[in-house]
């Protein structure tokens, strides 16, 4: 069993106005997202688990519709890294075995996700 993983970023503004007053969160704000996607299998044919070009054209365009917008204005759910990471598994289109999603530099969570 091999992983490959293929790294995206995209920069978005939101707020998580459910938080408690004085928490810094709760005002708009923004990040520097990141996030990889891994995908565990076994080598094929041509010698990949997956192209990464497979990968950049399923992913590419949901980046997109993230890119520079307020996410509140997007999603009806908050928009945490750990909702934001099971939307980003459940919307790519391929057999997608984790998601790491990267908030800052320094935080991050990873989303296994169920058995497709």
């Amino acid at each position: 069993m091999i992983t490959v993983t293929k790294e995206f970023k995209f920069e978005a503004a939101h707020s998580l106005p459910h938080l408690p007053d004085g928490h810094k969160c709760q005002r708009l704000h923004g990040h520097s997202y990141r996030f990889r996607v891994e995908i565990d299998g076994d080598v094929d044919e041509r010698g990949f688990v997956i192209d990464y070009a497979e990968i950049a054209q399923a992913v590419d365009p949901i980046v997109s519709r993230l890119d520079h917008f307020n996410l509140n204005d997007i999603f009806n759910f908050y928009t945490t890294a750990e909702n934001l990471a099971v939307w980003l598994y459940n919307e790519i289109p391929l057999d997608v075995s984790r998601i790491v999603f990267f908030e800052t530099a320094t935080t991050s969570v990873i989303y296994a996700g169920e058995n497709r």
